[in-house]
């Protein structure tokens, strides 16, 4: 069989963002995949998940054909109709709820199963052009940003690779082998130039197995850790005192307001022996090109983004910004400046309507008054690259929202998720080797774009033109409706600045990278003043932000444990799953095994459960059976479950989030998906 390779870029939810060598079989199928070698970020490694990529493009259960729902809500009885069928059905539909109850209650609704930003942020021109209800995305970065964004004011900072020339390396609440492969490959090779590696997570996952020190604190206590190390950095002499003045916003103010916040305070609150926290400090404060690489995972509690600014805090106090090798990074997601007002038709006419939160779909579609913004119930939802019955917090509130009789769903989907099973009309999907995008890196400083390099399979259709379909048959009327993915690709580069489609292609991607002054801040940090600030306006970054400490420290708003539920349960990604995608591919079910509970060894002997044992874990929202694994390396009240496996993959046909809250974080909403106090016991004992 005759081959070629072509390239492309993955769009799946993960700061790589890699460059693509994919080889082409014919006009509709692939064979191998691998990570390009001409970008020095990705240096040709690619994820054992995308690398398989045959097996998801080529599944035999893929969906061909749209789809009406024939059965019970559920039941996964449809039969196959056309296109046309298709869209008169949902139009009509869509139609009827306008007429009857405002087009405020049609929701479109999305999320990250697509980095591109075409067929990701498309749909939002269904809000911006008739009105339909908007949607904030609040799975991942909604308090990791605010988080970042109040003490630096930017999201950009050193590239990983000066990990090469850094001292000390460390990555907190980040499992980069499992996630994010490329850092680790970076933070590894400072390791071989004799850079010390330090990892400060709640577990002994992957990348800690790789450390010098695991600091395993109790979730949701890192602002505790990074004040008692401020702490030590002030009182032992390894403030960077200059930097501090010309730099930072109140530095004698921060200093005071640490100096009850000791090692001892912080052993009390994180778990830690108080000799870890002083040798950790000890260590950052005596190494200079000491280089911070902060993840989403310390984030997603209640008091994740106070978390995360009092840890932006650290490279500040000793003024580890000055050098190469040194400061710290969130992400590169604020370089490329993208104008997206063709893509998301942002002059449209409606562009007040309401925004909800969409780690409150539970809430909202059960109808509390304050997560619908005191407006009209929802009642048509349209959805694209999510799976909200898997992933958005409070499984079971999502469930019976689903179940209304007068919930019209359609879902536009790759596979027959556990949320297209709920939806009265089922749209088959492109897959990116399908379409034409453009994306944007967090891990690394890179425009790229892609192009379409198969057929469609079946009879699937890419999100922009299901959307600008869906858009004109309702009346919508703008130039985007009307134009190519590829036109409308080269159309916003152009706009934005940047080179066409194909130069970019051919160059495997535009380089965004700052440079040095920029990158590490010496030219000030972006705030009107210039000054890192330890005093943030957590006001000025949403709603909720008035009740923040003004300071860094331990906020306890967290599902903190009690008598009744006596751990604190997290549910970090999985090594081949990514959130839902990927489930339904053979070989990560296989390597993932099945659903399991990590507990500590300690708690698996005194309450006598043997190893791979079921065990049934829950709270108030309800309960699940899953196996339990003993391990080291953390505390005996922290439970890990990782990955999000299918609901129906769970015993009960209950999956993990139904124990989370989707109560939102602070400053401006945020799932939090680590911050679950529950109960552990054995079935029948």
């Amino acid at each position: 069989m005759c081959s070629e390779i072509v390239k492309s870029v993955c769009p799946h939810d993960c700061p790589s963002v890699c460059p693509l060598e994919v080889e082409k079989l014919g006009a509709q199928r692939i064979g191998k995949v691998k990570g390009s070698s001409e970008n020095p970020f990705t240096g040709g490694l690619l994820c054992g998940k995308v690398s398989r990529y045959q097996e998801r493009i080529h599944h035999p259960d893929r969906l061909l054909y749209p789809l009406k729902r024939t059965g019970a809500k559920g039941s996964g009885q449809f039969e196959r109709i056309s296109w046309d069928q298709a869209y008169d059905e949902i139009c009509s539909n869509l139609i009827r709820v306008r007429e009857e109850d405002g087009p405020e209650a049609i929701w479109p609704f999305y999320y990250a199963g697509t980095m591109g930003y075409l067929m990701r942020n498309g749909i939002n021109r269904l809000s911006h052009k008739l009105g339909f209800s908007a949607m904030q995305g609040t799975y991942c970065v909604a308090l990791s940003g605010p988080g970042w964004q109040s003490g630096v004011g930017a999201q950009y900072g050193p590239d990983v690779q000066e990990m090469k020339k850094s001292e000390l390396i460390v990555i907190w609440g980040l499992n980069a082998v499992s996630s994010q492969i490329h850092l680790m490959t970076h933070a590894l090779a400072g390791v071989r130039n004799g850079a010390k590696l330090i990892v400060v997570d709640p577990y002994k996952n992957k990348t800690a197995d790789k450390a010098h020190m695991h600091i395993a604190l109790r979730p949701g206590t890192d602002g505790a850790l990074a004040c008692a190390v401020m702490h030590l950095l002030f009182k032992e002499g390894y403030a960077d005192r200059e930097y501090l003045a010309k730099y930072t916003d109140v530095p004698q103010e921060l200093e005071e307001h640490l100096k009850d916040k000791t090692p001892q305070w912080a052993s009390d609150i994180t778990g830690l022996p108080v000799h870890t926290i002083e040798s950790f400090a000890r260590l950052y404060g005596s190494t200079k090109k000491s280089f911070l690489r902060v993840g989403h995972g310390m984030t997603r509690s209640r008091n994740g983004a106070h978390n995360m600014h009092a840890v932006s805090c650290l490279p500040a106090v000793t003024g580890a910004w000055q050098y190469e090798g040194g400061g710290a990074l969130y992400g590169q997601g604020g370089l490329a400046k993208l104008d997206l007002n063709l893509i998301e038709a942002k002059d449209g006419d409606k562009c007040g309507a309401r925004v909800l939160d969409q780690s409150r779909i539970g809430e909202i579609l059960n109808g509390s008054p304050e997560a619908l913004k005191g407006g009209s119930p929802v009642k048509a939802l349209f959805i694209q690259n999510t799976n909200p019955l898997a992933v958005a917090p409070d499984t079971e509130a999502v469930c019976a929202g689903f179940m209304r009789d007068d919930l019209f769903t359609c879902v536009h989907e790759q596979f027959m998720s556990e949320t297209a099973k709920m939806a009265d009309i089922v749209l088959p999907a492109t897959m990116f080797l399908e379409h034409d995008d453009l994306y944007t890196a967090s891990g690394h400083c890179t425009l790229q774009v892609a192009k379409a390099v198969l057929d469609p399979a079946g009879e699937c259709k890419s999100n922009h033109e299901v959307v600008s379909t869906l858009a004109k048959r309702l009346g919508a009327t703008h130039r985007s409706f009307d134009l190519s993915d590829r036109e409308i690709v080269e159309e916003t580069l152009q706009a934005s600045g940047y080179p066409p489609m194909d130069e970019i292609i051919e160059k495997t991607g535009h380089d965004l990278t700052p440079s040095f002054e920029e990158a590490h801040f010496l030219n000030g940090f972006a705030h009107p003043d210039g000054k890192f600030r330890f005093k943030p306006d957590w006001p000025a970054l949403g709603p909720l932000g008035a009740e923040m400490p003004e300071l860094p420290g331990h906020w306890n708003v967290i599902d903190e444990k009690s008598e009744e539920r006596p751990y604190r349960l997290i549910t970090p990604p999985s090594q081949n799953f990514l959130n839902s995608t990927f489930s339904e591919t053979k070989t990560s079910r296989i390597k993932e095994r099945c659903p399991e509970v990590k507990v500590n060894e300690r708690v698996m002997r005194r309450l006598g459960i043997a190893e791979g044992e079921l065990v049934r874990i829950g709270n108030e929202r309800g309960s699940v059976l899953l196996n339990a694994v003993a391990v080291k390396g953390q505390h005996e009240d922290t439970l890990v479950v990782e990955g999000i496996w299918p609901n129906e993959s769970f015993i009960e046909g209950k999956g993990i989030n139904t124990l989370v809250s989707s109560q939102p974080g602070y400053p401006n909403n945020g799932a939090v998906f680590h911050d679950t106090s529950v109960w552990l016991e054995v079935p029948n004992a």
